[in-house]
């Protein structure tokens, strides 16, 4: 057992990553100045890499086309989405959201798509970014 370990161990030193480099080109101003201090000489640029057809990135909500009905926020298994009652429109908390795209589905007037957008780590939960209204 613990040789086959050590054997799947030595076999990692030698595999390309499976992952790909996180582009430089999002990386925060803060970090991206830090390491052009550290490094020695250029910094290699990751470029980013096309998302799959079918991505579910961030959601995106065409309020005009919003009728108020409330589907979204019946199958929303997260909970993510609430109406607000005033305007008969809807807010939705991406930190909730799981990314299903069942209130896509269903909503009649198609006033909710999934977008490319991947790069949703924010501080606050509550953050501008991460409520779609």
């Amino acid at each position: 057992m613990a040789t086959q370990m050590i054997f799947e161990l030595i076999k990692q030193f030698f595999r390309k990553p499976a992952t790909n480099k996180f582009p430089l080109k999002y990386i925060p101003k803060s970090i991206n100045n830090a390491l052009r201090k550290i490094s020695i000489g250029k910094i290699k640029i990751n470029p980013p890499i096309e998302t799959p057809k079918n991505f579910r990135g961030r959601i995106k909500y065409d309020k005009e086309k919003c009728i108020g009905c409330g589907l979204c926020i019946k199958v929303c298994p997260s909970k993510a989405i609430e109406m607000k009652e005033k305007e008969k429109k809807i807010r939705i908390f991406v930190a909730r959201c799981t990314f299903c795209a069942q209130c896509t589905e269903v909503c009649p007037v198609k006033a909710l798509s999934m977008s490319n957008e991947f790069l949703l780590a924010e501080y606050d939960k509550f953050s501008k970014k991460l409520i779609v209204e």
